[in-house]
């Protein structure tokens, strides 16, 4: 029964792929490519990597799905949508050789490595030294920290890009448009009524991150989630983009990082942490991490400003 179910998830796993790419309708492809995004997070779950699937779930096919969707409906308001005219077929050929190229290049780059067991024997080794008890936790912000810190910033990079798109008549204004539904409607009422348990989930997530799944990502996640709810519901409006203390809240996760960071670089090493103190500076970081990237998702998903 094992095999035939890894079968298969992994045959709508290539379906859902293949229709996300070759669709001739827009909107069918990012339905599929949102499809393609939970099927991938059930597989990381068969494969026991509960972190990741958590992470793919809300990120690869909730907030990525999200944008895409906006994207859509943005090219549709502005009377855009799909050409009239066929892409030319040589056009086609040489996106394909390109593409095709570039996958050989990457392959052959791969395959060129000398053999190494990565991380797979050092980290149970040197886990305890970190006080975490999963191992996740542990590679993310200890053995590779550059690459984790790395991905923050290109979340702040990226949002950055999303407010460039702005106007200028509207710079440091309101993003999205403004949200009035009836006090006593159903969304009204979940947005009341979710967003209390939404935060003790994603504090959950968070501190639990350290000994099992769970972490800034996907706790971050799930307090951008609340914030749409409530945004969505019409009790708040969303912020204004010049106030500083939003701007402020950004760049606290990858400032905070960075910072301890460089205090391990004056202990010795770059992204080291005091000997007996690692577990609970990597708490902080992941505390200040989660608000960082629930603005960033959340103001991602709104776009750039819209009103004054």
């Amino acid at each position: 029964m094992s095999l035939a179910f890894d079968l298969a998830l992994c045959i709508l796993i290539l379906g859902a792929a293949a229709l996300a790419v070759f669709g001739r309708d827009l909107f069918g492809s990012i339905v599929f490519f949102i499809v393609y995004g939970v099927l991938i997070a059930l597989a990381w779950i068969t494969l026991g990597a509960v972190d990741v699937s958590l992470a793919e779930a809300a990120i690869g096919a909730g907030v990525t799905g999200v944008l895409l969707i906006g994207a859509w409906q943005g090219i549709r308001d502005g009377g855009g949508g799909e050409p009239e005219a066929p892409t030319p077929w040589p056009l086609h050929l040489a996106a394909g050789g390109a593409a095709a190229a570039l996958c050989g290049v990457i392959s052959f780059a791969v395959l060129s490595l000398p053999g190494h067991d990565g991380l797979a024997g050092e980290v149970p080794e040197n886990q305890g030294a970190l006080e975490l008890g999963n191992p996740v936790t542990g590679v993310l912000l200890g053995f590779r920290a550059y690459d984790t810190l790395l991905e923050t910033l290109v979340l702040t990079a990226a949002l950055a890009a999303v407010w460039s798109l702005t106007p200028s008549q509207f710079w440091g204004g309101i993003p999205g448009p403004n949200h009035v539904k009836p006090p006593d409607g159903v969304l009204a009422s979940f947005g009341r009524m979710l967003p209390p348990r939404g935060l003790i989930v994603a504090v959950y997530l968070v501190w639990a991150g350290a000994d099992a799944p769970g972490g800034a990502f996907q706790a971050g996640t799930v307090l951008a989630a609340v914030w749409i709810l409530i945004v969505l519901a019409g009790l708040r409006d969303e912020p204004r983009l010049s106030r500083l203390p939003l701007r402020a809240l950004i760049i606290l996760g990858p400032l905070v990082f960075l910072g301890v960071g460089l205090i391990g670089m004056l202990l010795g090493a770059p992204l080291s942490y005091p000997e007996g103190q690692a577990k609970p500076v990597i708490l902080v970081i992941e505390y200040a991490l989660t608000l960082s990237i629930a603005a960033t998702l959340a103001l991602l998903i709104a776009g750039p400003a819209r009103r004054r």
